[in-house]
């Protein structure tokens, strides 16, 4: 499974991006283990319809109803675990998002994100691994 960041999926839906075809071909590359949050999903969905329009925003939610894109429900102990990180990494101005993504990695032992935030998820010392394996490098 591979936990894929906001800044992800807003690139890959813009065709405008600098990031656009990088976005893709890690989309493409994991297509059948794709997944979000449910905060990074809700954010993702926000930004899209906001900044792309309504069509955009209809292929990712296309994603969320076909199954192409999991969604991760957070359990009472990601939230416990949302807030010691935000704690921790006050100093990062670590969000709700970002620490979800970190909480249900460690819950679920993945090692690798895909995440243009690389300063955040490079700094954050994950339970169950040394260091988060990021995508695109």
């Amino acid at each position: 499974m591979l936990l894929v960041d906001t800044n992800v999926w807003l690139s890959a839906a813009d065709r405008s991006s600098a990031r656009h075809a990088e976005s893709v071909a890690v989309l493409r590359g994991h297509s059948s283990e794709l997944a979000a949050t449910v905060p990074a999903s809700a954010e993702s969905s926000w930004l899209i319809l906001d900044r792309l329009g309504t069509s955009a925003h209809t292929e990712f939610l296309n994603r969320v109803v076909d199954g192409s894109l999991r969604r991760i429900e957070l359990l009472q102990q990601d939230w416990v675990r949302i807030r010691e990180l935000c704690a921790q990494y006050a100093d990062l101005t670590l969000d709700l998002v970002d620490a979800s993504i970190v909480a249900a990695a460690e819950r679920l032992k993945l090692d690798t994100i895909a995440t243009y935030n690389h300063r955040d998820f490079r700094v954050i010392v994950p339970t169950h691994v040394a260091n988060f394996v990021l995508l695109p490098d």
